[in-house]
């Protein structure tokens, strides 16, 4: 193959197949993950931003390579998915003529960092970014694969839903503050040392044990008891934070959603054609740098208001081999049904992949059709179980009403 002569085959964790067999890990671009629809390739973006060239080459080799569709995830990352075993090895050779594929699958595990999309060149963002990634990855740090980063520099704090155990913030007087996720005050640190005070605090994290127990978050090492020693504690109160970002129009440019997280090749070249850059989020929306229209294309959502953004739905059958329905299908069918203030998820099995955390009505797909849960998350206690989809979709208010 005339790929495998130009590209270090070496670099894939343990050759193509013995790494897609194996489950448990967050997938990357050089350990992918087998789905239901073919080969996962997740691609973990510097800094949280590609720009138009990346983007474009992105959807064309989703379109070659793939089935077409790219997921945005909850961790700011893009997936190619519908890749087969014979176009994996060249999709990740032209990867990597990107700068979007690491050194080895170490570097990329350790590369978890999540970066606000309302940076601006003179807030530190960018800089404070690129000097983790670099430190994480010449680090000997063995953090768990979920545990993640987030640099939030802004005058309000854009990531405090996100999924991160480490967060470079600024407090109430605009100095910087390093923050372990579930205290609810920081450490101030100047630009020059936060780097290393993350990477100590990262360090406390794994000799106390927090990597352990199943645990491996920060939050839930602190709230079992673990207590951050002195150094790195800290009396900073984080700015305050902003409300969830909706579609629309911001200094940066034009949000726009993506319906269930799903992109199709064609709408990222839309958008890569709207714009200087994309910024990925954790919302599942995409920042177009510097666009002053809003672009139209399937599946993209430009109003505030759309249903869609209230429901959150996993792949599902047939794409993931774990699911027990089609979960978006229902999702979709529900949204504009329900009342204003509900936020639905339909997960496809208790994983609960596209969400961690509470939904007022959570749906959780079985053999024998679906859990209810109210105001919980996919492994809490249902209020009714085994309701069929058309049930549901014939009386939604059975979600929200007795027994």
């Amino acid at each position: 193959m005339e790929y495998a002569a130009q590209f270090d085959r070496g670099r894939i964790a343990g050759g193509v197949v013995s790494a897609v067999a194996i489950k448990g890990w967050c997938p990357g671009a050089l350990r992918p993950m087998r789905s239901g629809d073919g080969l996962l390739v997740r691609i973990r973006p510097h800094g949280g931003r590609l720009d138009v060239g990346q983007a474009a080459r992105i959807a064309e080799l989703a379109h070659c390579y793939g089935n077409g569709l790219i997921d945005l995830t909850s961790r700011a990352n893009l997936q190619i998915r519908g890749v087969s075993d014979d176009g994996y090895l060249p999709l990740v050779y032209e990867l990597s003529q990107l700068n979007l594929v690491d050194d080895d699958p170490e570097s990329e595990a350790q590369r978890n960092i999540l970066v606000t999309p309302f940076w601006r060149t003179d807030d530190e963002t960018n800089a404070l970014a690129a000097e983790l990634e670099q430190a994480l990855v010449a680090s000997s740090l063995d953090l768990p694969g979920k545990f993640g980063f987030a640099i939030d520099c802004g005058t309000q704090r854009a990531l405090g839903d996100a999924s991160a155990d480490i967060r470079i913030e600024r407090d109430e007087s605009g100095q910087l503050i390093l923050r372990a996720d579930g205290a609810e005050r920081g450490r101030v640190v100047t630009h020059a040392d936060a780097i290393n005070a993350a990477l100590g605090l990262s360090a406390w994290f794994v000799q106390s044990g927090g990597a352990c127990a199943g645990r491996g978050r920060m939050a839930a090492h602190l709230a079992a008891g673990a207590r951050l020693p002195d150094a790195l504690r800290g009396d900073a109160r984080p700015v305050r934070a902003m409300p969830t970002p909706a579609p629309g129009f911001y200094p940066q440019g034009a949000l726009v959603g993506v319906a269930f997280g799903q992109l199709t090749h064609t709408a990222l070249v839309a958008l890569a054609g709207s714009a200087s850059g994309l910024r990925l989020t954790p919302w599942r929306m995409i920042l177009a740098e510097g666009a002053h229209e809003l672009p139209r294309c399937g599946g993209l959502v430009t109003r505030a208001d759309h249903p869609l953004l209230r429901v959150v739905a996993c792949s599902g059958a047939p794409a993931c081999r774990e699911a027990h329905a089609d979960t978006r299908a229902l999702a979709a069918a529900l949204a504009p049904r329900l009342p204003t203030d509900v936020q639905l998820h339909v997960s496809g099995c208790a994983k609960g992949c596209a969400r961690a955390g509470v939904a007022s009505i959570t749906l959780v797909a079985t053999r024998d059709g679906f859990d209810v849960v109210r105001d919980g998350a996919t492994r809490d206690v249902p209020a009714l179980r085994g309701v069929s989809g058309a049930t549901i979709v014939a009386n939604p208010t059975v979600l929200m009403e007795g027994p």
